[in-house]
């Protein structure tokens, strides 16, 4: 085991290098959930719930939600 100085040392270089790791861990994983949100543009009339594109968003809504009528903005796509 290292004592003293040797010690102090090693405790820092080893702040340092975790500072760097989650300074470079946290800025991409904010940058993948601002993407994300953006991505989900169709929003479900009846659950809430949000898909990536109209598609998406039809074929949920036949799936989930079978007995009600299919909203206007579905009918075309």
């Amino acid at each position: 085991m290292a004592r003293g100085q040797q010690k102090i040392q090693s405790q820092q270089k080893a702040a340092e290098k975790a500072a760097k790791l989650k300074k470079q861990a946290g800025h991409s994983a904010n940058d993948q959930k601002k993407a994300a949100a953006a991505a989900l543009k169709a929003s479900c009339a009846v659950c809430k719930s949000q898909m990536p594109d109209p598609k998406t968003y039809k074929q949920h809504f036949e799936n989930k939600h079978p007995k009600n009528e299919l909203p206007a903005e579905l009918k075309d796509v």
